[in-house]
């Protein structure tokens, strides 16, 4: 098993889902504990000397001003977890939950939010046993960071909330006794560290990273599939049009669909036909779905930047300087989140472009609907129903929450960024272009059919062979609901890009592979 070393190496999102999945070991080096000792030294420092610090020794928000005895300070931070664990909706999904936890982690672990070690051993302890938090999916705007579900989060260090425990949930206090664990007993500024930060955001964006690249890179496979299916032409994936508009999404799309083509006996069998030029569904892939990998490229940057940052406040640079700023603000990578929310949809959108063409017929060299016998069949035309009701139903989880801000805390947050929303919806609209990519697997793979006995290239014939061992060519009208079940499974499953990988040895991969493996 791979080790991750909590706030010295720097935190990808693919490492943060491994440490979530145990496929990766996080640990504290004795460096790191050093500077997390060193850090809590400092509140100790100014808490005996009585000097006023926000967070420390003043209450919180609109109540900045107010003094708090030294004698109450651990009880105030206790209060602070209690007070904002307001979250209301469904849980989000345990394995976010988990990732909130491992970037809270890292980001203690800098050693400039001045908490005790023994907390940060408590959160990495709830992360190797899987005893995991549950927060609920609504509450925060993003402003102070992302304060209610943060609460929800460690409500379970001071033996509170409720907790996944062995596919359960529990009461935190119930399974803290059963396991002979009691509560931690929180210091000064901890409860505010702990809740003041991007965490929930950030886990949404992580998981969005590594799931938009595997999202992406299915849907030039089944793009491919679909242009051999329906005759299209290879010269729009020329390296030597690309070239002139180097982007490098477009310019990776356009060589690995080339690499993917090259050599296919169906592309030799209508190189002279009649059709100048492709719909855009098909001609305008390299520049739709590099528009969306360039994009991609600009959020992983973000989301990396901030989950390798320290975002609670007051910063303790030492005893003399803590600095009580806006790190916590979710604005830098609520725009991303957005943005990339786009660029999923978009995907949808030209996928289902796609699924229409399909159908229209013999202009495609293959029967109209996908089907010989239609009229007592109804063929594939109903599957398009789906991918244009979820495209626009994508169209409006589009709207950028990061339009709107509503003050909060009695207007000492003036200005919020809205980013949880942000990140709830581009898994939303991840997930729904998901079920859009199965459909048209389905609509590529039987137009495919009809060009047999002609072959394409190893990677595609590959890909073809290995989705008809699970669904079946249709001649007939029959249910569709397990076939469709199917296909979305092989699509979230990321095994055709496995095997696309193993059957090319990866040289099917274009130009510039380098910005978008590894994910």
């Amino acid at each position: 098993m791979n080790t991750f070393k909590y706030g010295v190496d720097f935190l990808q999102s693919s490492i943060a889902l491994g440490i979530a999945r145990g496929t990766v070991h996080g640990i504290l080096t004795e460096e790191v504990i050093k500077d997390i000792e060193k850090s809590a030294g400092y509140v100790q420092e100014i808490v005996d000397s009585g000097k006023v610090v926000y967070g420390i020794n003043t209450g919180f928000g609109p109540l900045c001003t107010t003094l708090i005895d030294a004698n109450d300070t651990r009880k105030l931070q206790e209060n602070i977890l209690m007070s904002h664990a307001v979250g209301v909706g469904e849980p989000i999904d345990k394995e976010l939950s988990k990732l909130m936890m491992i970037l809270k982690v890292h980001a203690l672990s800098k050693g400039f939010s001045g908490v005790q070690l023994s907390t940060v051993q408590r959160i990495i302890w709830h992360i190797q046993q899987d005893i995991v938090p549950v927060v609920p999916k609504q509450g925060s705007v993003g402003a102070s960071g992302d304060l209610a579900p943060l609460s929800h989060l460690f409500l379970p260090l001071i033996g509170l909330g409720k907790v996944f425990y062995k596919d359960e949930i529990r009461n935190t206090a119930d399974v803290l006794d059963e396991l002979q664990m009691k509560p931690v007993a929180l210091g000064a500024k901890e409860g505010l560290a702990l809740i003041n930060g991007t965490q929930f955001m950030a886990a949404h964006g992580v998981k969005a990273v590594v799931e938009m690249n595997r999202l992406m890179n299915n849907a030039d496979l089944i793009a491919t599939l679909m242009i051999e299916g329906l005759n299209g032409s290879i010269k729009p994936f020329f390296s030597e049009l690309h070239q002139l508009r180097p982007y490098k999404g477009n310019v990776f799309v356009a060589s690995t669909i080339h690499n993917l083509l090259s050599g296919s006996a169906i592309l030799e069998s209508h190189k002279n036909c009649s059709r100048v030029q492709d719909p855009y569904s098909m001609r305008c892939i390299p520049q739709v779905h590099g528009a969306s990998r360039n994009a991609w490229l600009h959020f992983k940057e973000i989301i990396e930047t901030e989950i390798n940052a320290v975002t609670d406040n007051p910063i303790i640079i030492n005893s003399e300087l803590t600095i009580s700023g806006g790190s916590f603000h979710g604005q830098p990578i609520a725009l991303p989140l957005d943005y990339a929310t786009l660029a999923v949809s978009e995907l949808g959108n030209i996928s289902d472009r796609r699924v229409y063409l399909s159908l229209e017929g013999e202009t495609n060299g293959v029967p109209k609907l996908l089907m010989k016998a239609t009229g007592l069949n109804s063929g594939f035309m109903i599957l398009q129903y789906t991918t244009a009701a979820i495209a626009s139903e994508n169209k409006g989880l589009c709207f950028p929450a990061s339009a709107d801000s509503i003050p909060t805390s009695m207007g000492q947050e003036d200005h919020v960024s809205m980013g949880s929303i942000s990140g709830r919806k581009l898994l939303q609209v991840i997930d729904n272009v998901d079920k859009i990519l199965s459909v048209e697997l389905l609509c590529a793979a039987q137009a495919k059919d009809f060009h047999s006995p002609l072959q394409s290239t190893a990677v595609v014939e590959g890909l073809h062979q290995h989705i008809r061992k699970h669904i079946p060519h249709l001649a007939e009208d029959q249910p569709m609901q397990d076939i469709m079940d199917k296909a979305l499974a092989l699509v979230k499953s990321g095994e055709l890009v496995e095997l696309a990988k193993a059957t090319g040895d990866k040289a099917y991969f274009g130009a510039g592979v380098e910005y978008f493996e590894n994910y």
